[in-house]
This record gives C-alpha cells, sequence and structure tokens, in this order.
C-alpha cells in the first residue's frame, strides 16, 4: 500500500469512527447563485452543532475564494454535471445519480441534502434524502408566465416530480413557496417549512436619499423592467446594481435608473447600509433574501405584492402590484416625502428581519437532521 493510500485508509477510518458523534452530511450547490451562500452559512452554524460536511457542487466551478470558504467547512467536490435549469437537454442529467452515489459511498456519508430536487431523481441510497426547492422552472413558469413550462422542458417537471418522491423529507423556505409546489406538482409527502436566514448586516450608517435594489436583471423573475420604468418618475435616485446579462443569453438594459453592473456581495451590503429606501419588484421570489439583508440594514422597503412577500413583511413594507410601475413610483415617493413613515416603516421592517437569523435556520434544520437520522441511528443500535 502506498504512503498516499495509507493516509487516505487511516482517514476514512478516522471518519468511520468519528461518525456516530459526529454525522456527515452530503450537500449538494452550486457556484452561480444564492444557494452557495445558503450552503456554507448552514454548514458553519451546524458544523458548531457536530455535524461534518462534504459539499459535492454542479455547474460553473467556484472561484477560488468560493473553493477556499468551502475547504474552510468540509470536503469539496466538483462534479462533471450541469444544473437542471441551465441544461440544453435531459440526458445531460442522466450521470448525476451515478456520480452521487459514488461519492455518498467513498465519504460514508449518513444524510444526503440536496439542494435541487431533480438531483433525487433515480437515486438509490441506504441513506436519508433531504430534498430542499429554493426554487425551480416549473414555479417560476407558473409565476412569471402563469403557465406550465413548455413542452420541451416537461422533463423539468418529471425529474422533479420524481425528486420529491425518492426524498425522506422536503423542504420550502417560505409558506407561499409550498402552496405554489403543490399547486404545480400536486400532493408532495413530508413536505415543511424552514424559513432562510441572513447574518447580521452592517450596522445602520446614515441614510442617503437613494432607493437601491440588487438583483440578477436578467431573470425575469426579478421584474426589474417595472422598477427601471418607475425610476423615470421618482424623487429619488434609483439605483439597480446586479448583472443584466445571464448564463444563458438572457439580457436586459437598464435605462431609467442607475445601472452600476454587479457588485460584490459585500459592497451590495454596504450600498444597502447607506440606502433610505430598498425596492424590490420581484414576481417571482420563494424567499427574498435582499429584503431581508435590507431590513437588517435599517431600510425602508418597497416590495411587489405577491404572496412571499406579504407572508414576511405584512405590516412592515409597502406593496405595490408587480405590474403597476406608477405604482411602484407613488409608494417609492411616498417614502421620500414622508421621514416620519419612512423611520417608522424601517424599524418594523428591522424587528421583523429578528424572525429570519441564521441562529434560527440552524436550529431548525437541525431538528430536521436529527429526525431524519433517529432512524438510522435506532436501526444501527
Amino acid at each position: 500500500m502506498t504512503a498516499g493510500a495509507q493516509r487516505d485508509s487511516q482517514a476514512a477510518k478516522g471518519d468511520r469512527a468519528g461518525r456516530a458523534a459526529a454525522p456527515h452530511v452530503l450537500v449538494t450547490l452550486d457556484a452561480i447563485g444564492g444557494v452557495w451562500r445558503y450552503a456554507m452559512d448552514l454548514a458553519e452554524g451546524l458544523t458548531r452543532a457536530g455535524y461534518r460536511f462534504t459539499f459535492a457542487g454542479l455547474g460553473p466551478r467556484p472561484s477560488p475564494q468560493q473553493q477556499r470558504e468551502a475547504e474552510a467547512l468540509g470536503r469539496l467536490h466538483w462534479l462533471d454535471a450541469p444544473l437542471d435549469w441551465t441544461a440544453e437537454a435531459e440526458a445531460e442529467l442522466d450521470v448525476i445519480p451515478d456520480l452521487l452515489q459514488q461519492l455518498v459511498a467513498q465519504s460514508d456519508v449518513d444524510l444526503v441534502h440536496l439542494n435541487l430536487p431533480s438531483q433525487a431523481c433515480a437515486l438509490e441510497l441506504d441513506v436519508p434524502v433531504l430534498v430542499v426547492s429554493h426554487s425551480c422552472v416549473v414555479t417560476w413558469f407558473a409565476a412569471v408566465r402563469q403557465s406550465p413550462v413548455p413542452a420541451d422542458w416537461q422533463w423539468q417537471y418529471r425529474r422533479n416530480r420524481s425528486g420529491f418522491d425518492v426524498a425522506s423529507a422536503v423542504l420550502a423556505p417560505s409558506r407561499s413557496h409550498a402552496e405554489m409546489l403543490r399547486a404545480s406538482y400536486g400532493a408532495i409527502g413530508n413536505l415543511d417549512v424552514v424559513y432562510n436566514g441572513s447574518r447580521p448586516g452592517l450596522a445602520s450608517a446614515p441614510k442617503d436619499n437613494v432607493v437601491f435594489a440588487a438583483g440578477r436583471w436578467w431573470d425575469e423573475g426579478k421584474n426589474g423592467a417595472v422598477l427601471d420604468r418607475a425610476a423615470r418618475h421618482t424623487a429619488w435616485p434609483v439605483i439597480m446594481a446586479g448583472s443584466v446579462r445571464g448564463p444563458n443569453g438572457q439580457y436586459f438594459a437598464i435605462e431609467g435608473a442607475e445601472a452600476p453592473g454587479e457588485l460584490a456581495h459585500g459592497e451590495v451590503l454596504h450600498r444597502m447600509s447607506r440606502a433610505a429606501v430598498v425596492a424590490s419588484p420581484s414576481i417571482y421570489e420563494p424567499f427574498g433574501l435582499a429584503p431581508l439583508e435590507a431590513a437588517q440594514a435599517g431600510a425602508a422597503l418597497v416590495l411587489s405584492d405577491i404572496p412571499t412577500y406579504r407572508e414576511l413583511w405584512e405590516g412592515a413594507a409597502l406593496f405595490a402590484p408587480a405590474d403597476d410601475d406608477h405604482a411602484f413610483a407613488a409608494a417609492l415617493n411616498s417614502l421620500a416625502e414622508d421621514p416620519a413613515l419612512r423611520d417608522d416603516l424601517a424599524a418594523r421592517a428591522r424587528r421583523r428581519a429578528q424572525d429570519f437569523t441564521l441562529e434560527r435556520q440552524a436550529t431548525a434544520m437541525q431538528a430536521v437532521y436529527d429526525r431524519l437520522l433517529r432512524p438510522a441511528t435506532a436501526l444501527s443500535a
């Protein structure tokens, strides 16, 4: 046996010896969107609670900074497979079950946490499988286009439906998204809700008389066109930070608002901390981290009137119809013209944000993990 093989064997034995005290969780992620931040924050919180993590990445490879962050919390393996929403054909996803099954076997995993339902399709494992639906193409079409997915994308429905059926438990980040999943897919067994969380933002700074918004504006679901048109009628400048070109050639031109482009997350948080008002015109938001981060930073919120935002921010924000740029402009101007209302809503939003902390998210997820692991623990005893 080579020295390297000996080290690998010893590491595997050490993993097995520590298994009972430190359950080992395999988490899938990607380097493009919010799932990366979700996975890192969750692993950081649950590592302190005694869990160990292996990360399985799919899609475009992570940046060196992302790779270092993940490797500080666990092992990182990047799989040669796409994300379902970037795949051009269903057959591209057929490699995923074998890749995950091999990684689970090699890593002596106790629990698999998949962050796309389609990743559970055709998966055969003897450990519990948790599926978290952060978003999906099917519910996106239902919300944004008010239609089923096109015929040539029906495989998205089939693979997700199969993934829900394989899962030991399914989670959504809000009751509204859970209801949308049921409306789109029918009954889903073991479906529950764990709200997302976010780390405390920058201390509230002196506010500038601006409206700030952040999003992937190439995504129709972010509804940037309404806010861009509203910006032509607002008393304060509107700043729309974020990418305007998508991975599949999507493009959105910002014309009425200021467009600083895609900013590092730290810079987005800094600008939020200085903005008196933060807006989100989204049509489709299973949760929506931007309003939460803005609320933590002491901004007043103007949000599209969609079920998710009503569920999370009722009584702590102003709402405008998602298709009405004049209503958005009126709501933004009402806050610009009324400092007392603006301060009151900012304080209400900041208090509401305390319901959505990373600590609460980690505690809720630990309860889910423990519930799924308990039968396995009982069998091993």
